[in-house]
């Protein structure tokens, strides 16, 4: 006969084992799921745009933003962090970011969404001249 220990050690053995197989498939399946988001960006109006006296451009948009990110959820996704930046090149920089609007997508249901707003965060370039020829003002 076989003891108590012996027992207890193939039945952990085997939980163990069973766990780790579990493990495995969960981290192949989500290897199988392709997502392929849409976005799309329009810009409706420049509210303003400022000259600073310091000599940097400031401008303000309307946006309209539609994205579709509902393939971006699994089972393993709890939320999306989405962000718009605009790039763009001046003389003195080479590549200039700017985050222009960001939100949480808490669930699958709201990750289709259509939004009419204007820029989150304020869109400063520090090179005089430069935003109004990017956005011809």
């Amino acid at each position: 006969m076989h003891s108590f220990g012996y027992r207890a050690n193939a039945l952990l053995t085997f939980a163990v084992t069973i766990l780790a197989l579990m493990c495995a498939m969960a981290s192949l399946s989500d290897n199988f799921n392709s997502p392929s988001p849409t976005a799309e960006v329009q810009v409706l109006n420049i509210n303003w745009f400022q000259k600073k006296p310091d000599g940097d451009d400031e401008v303000s948009l309307t946006l309209n933003i539609s994205a579709n990110l509902q393939t971006l959820f699994t089972w393993n996704t709890k939320q999306v962090f989405v962000f718009l930046a605009a790039e763009y090149e001046t003389p003195k920089n080479g590549l200039n970011q700017v985050s222009l609007w960001d939100g949480i997508i808490p669930t699958k249901e709201h990750a289709k969404f259509w939004i009419h707003t204007t820029n989150k965060y304020r869109f400063i370039d520090q090179v005089s001249d430069c935003l109004g020829a990017l956005l011809h003002v």
